[in-house]
């Protein structure tokens, strides 16, 4: 058995700080979006990832990993977005056992509307604070710590600079 490899106390202070931010940012985000756009984040976030594909469209898994999400849990928030009239489903022509999503007019516009204020959120929330120096600390920091966390690049997009 080894010994364990307490954290000093620079490492403690740093790790209680990330662990205060990956509470409170969730849920500041979840309310603006709650609030201005009647979205929870992450239907936003499946809203805008799928807004920023070729065509609008993406196919289910492609949009989990997007997402960090499980099929499942997509699944569910789909069917809520479809219903609400902002995407589609279909089976992608060329694999019968893929289900694509597909943006609709009203979701674009729903994206359209919803973009501003949570963007303006975002940069209260963390970037105002941060010089562009940091803001590339912040890159490098978190593009590291993705290549622990995600070393399959399963969040297809945003962990292909963590590897350069």
């Amino acid at each position: 058995m080894t010994e364990t490899r307490w954290l000093n106390d620079d490492e403690r202070q740093a790790w209680l700080r990330l662990m205060a931010v990956t509470m409170l940012l969730p849920s500041r985000l979840e309310a603006e979006l709650k609030r201005d756009a009647g979205l929870s984040h992450f239907e936003y976030y499946v809203l805008a990832m799928i807004s920023e594909a070729p065509g609008k469209s993406l196919p289910l898994t492609a949009v989990a990993s997007k997402t960090n999400s499980s099929l499942s849990r997509l699944s569910h928030v789909v069917a809520r977005l479809e219903k609400a009239g902002y995407l589609t489903r279909c089976a992608s022509p060329t694999d019968g056992r893929t289900s694509i999503a597909t943006l609709t007019d009203i979701g674009w516009q729903k994206v359209v509307a919803s973009a501003p204020g949570h963007v303006d959120e975002v940069r209260s929330l963390v970037f105002d604070s941060l010089t562009s120096e940091q803001v590339r600390q912040l890159d490098d920091i978190c593009a590291r710590l993705l290549t622990t966390l995600d070393p399959d690049h399963l969040l297809l997009g945003i962990t292909e600079s963590a590897t350069d």
